[in-house]
């Protein structure tokens, strides 16, 4: 009830003003606005999910794009969210798109953005991190380009942004698949993204942080195979899928939410069935992403952990109970004790 009133009034405003009081209020009032929301869940190890990179405590993550610059995540890490994901990172701070930049499709319950990366820059949001506890969450840091930075020279930023944060999360993500740069997507091209992973071999050889990539839900579908291909020869430790959805009947920028989940299922399917002969990656899933029946839908495809954002905006901390509770039942139908149980046996389970 208290997140219905929350919404209530936060929706009376414009969506940018909301989401920058909301991350305000997160960030100043972490422990308070935490309980208020119902706090974490107890028995994360009936919850635990292990990838080949890492272990989640629960196997619902918060998408990037939420908190973009860290500031919040005192109050993210205190909630039933097994990964934090921040950014959209850049190296030098970014003003982003001209405003308006965010929408909400209430009915639809779902946001089209083209805010353009907009953010304090590596140096802020690294002592954000530094400053923050995440508890016994994942921390994930998604990186991208400066708008100023050429296409040719965007490794470059790629190669920055890994050095300043692999010491300080648990897993980087490489962006190149945000519609609201211009130019970012062509970085999806095979050519484009090795010429990215290149620039970070040897600073890997130094480093064990898992490096994922993210891709856009708008690629042919026949391209998936060759990013499973470059993601296999470069040792990268999965790929999360999928981005925002460019919509040009809705305007401008990258749509998120029920209006993707389509073709987020569509994408995140056929790289399943790709990945299948490469069990060493890890498929992280968001995209549409809003209720149980999601989640149960995506590990019977055989996924394993996913993301919320935009079902986080218009459900609040609820759709992670509901969650938990579905997850719950179906233990509990199935006579099993815990979510790891229950993807090895997914097949048989009703």
């Amino acid at each position: 009830m208290l997140y219905d009133f929350f919404k209530f009034m936060a929706f009376k405003m414009d969506a940018e003003k909301a989401h920058e009081l909301s991350i305000k209020a997160l960030s100043n009032f972490p422990l308070a606005m935490s309980d208020a929301f119902g706090g974490d869940i107890e028995g994360s190890e009936r919850y635990r999910v292990k990838l080949n990179s890492m272990d989640w405590n629960f196997p619902v993550g918060l998408a990037a794009g939420l908190d973009k610059n860290a500031k919040a995540i005192n109050f993210f890490s205190r909630i039933p969210f097994g990964a934090i994901e921040v950014g959209t990172v850049t190296p030098l701070p970014q003003v982003g798109n001209d405003r308006p930049r965010l929408f909400r499709y209430v009915d639809e319950e779902s946001l089209r953005n083209c805010m353009g990366f907009n953010n304090d820059g590596a140096e802020e949001v690294l002592k954000n991190i530094l400053s923050s506890d995440k508890l016994s969450k994942k921390l994930g840091v998604n990186l991208g380009k400066n708008k100023i930075t050429e296409a040719e020279n965007a490794h470059l930023d790629y190669l920055s942004l890994y050095k300043t944060f692999k010491d300080h999360c648990d897993y980087l993500v490489i962006n190149v698949s945000s519609p609201n740069t211009p130019g970012l997507r062509d970085l999806q091209r095979h050519e484009s993204m090795r010429e990215i992973f290149e620039s970070l071999e040897e600073e890997r050889k130094t480093s064990s942080t898992p490096l994922f990539i993210k891709i856009s839900p708008d690629l042919p579908l026949d391209s998936l195979e060759g990013i499973v291909h470059l993601a296999r020869e470069f040792k990268l430790s999965g790929i999360i899928a999928t981005n925002t959805t460019i919509m040009k009947e809705r305007g401008a920028g990258g749509v998120s939410g029920k209006l993707l989940s389509e073709r987020g299922r569509l994408v995140r399917e056929k790289l399943l069935d790709i990945m299948r002969g490469t069990p060493e990656l890890d498929l992280i899933g968001v995209g549409g992403i809003s209720s149980f029946d999601d989640v149960w839908d995506f590990w019977k495809m055989g996924g394993k952990v996913c993301q919320i954002y935009s079902s986080f905006i218009f459900q609040g901390p609820t759709v992670l109970q509901e969650i938990k509770a579905g997850i719950d039942q179906k233990l509990l139908d199935n006579n099993l004790s815990n979510v790891q149980d229950l993807l090895k046996n997914i097949k048989d389970c009703k």
